[in-house]
């Protein structure tokens, strides 16, 4: 299907427009972040990451990536970025944010 044009449904729109940094090491995720990936099943009990959708080469490199948050005011990783419900989608290096509070 293609759409022509903006989107009207409000369900669809994004507060924030982010921009995706790259790091040199990936950033940790929260314990609570960890817990909330394990309940959904995109982390082992051994804490590896298994993203459907994911290859294996754009999950290292996500591994890498941050953005600085405007929900929760700080930096965090893409990963906890990308599972966050208020994630709406990745366009040419910046996130579509919800802006939702959590």
């Amino acid at each position: 299907m293609i759409f022509k044009g903006n989107i009207t449904n409000e369900d669809n729109q994004h507060k924030y427009l982010v921009e995706i940094k790259l790091g040199e090491k990936s950033l940790k995720l929260t314990d609570l972040a960890k817990e909330e990936l394990k309940k959904i099943g995109m982390m082992s009990e051994k804490g590896k990451l298994k993203l459907k959708g994911v290859s294996p080469k754009m999950l290292k490199r996500m591994k890498t990536e941050y953005v600085d948050c405007p929900v929760l005011k700080q930096e965090v990783s893409f990963v906890q970025c990308y599972v966050c419900k208020n994630f709406m989608s990745r366009i040419k290096g910046q996130v579509y944010c919800k802006g939702e509070p959590l």
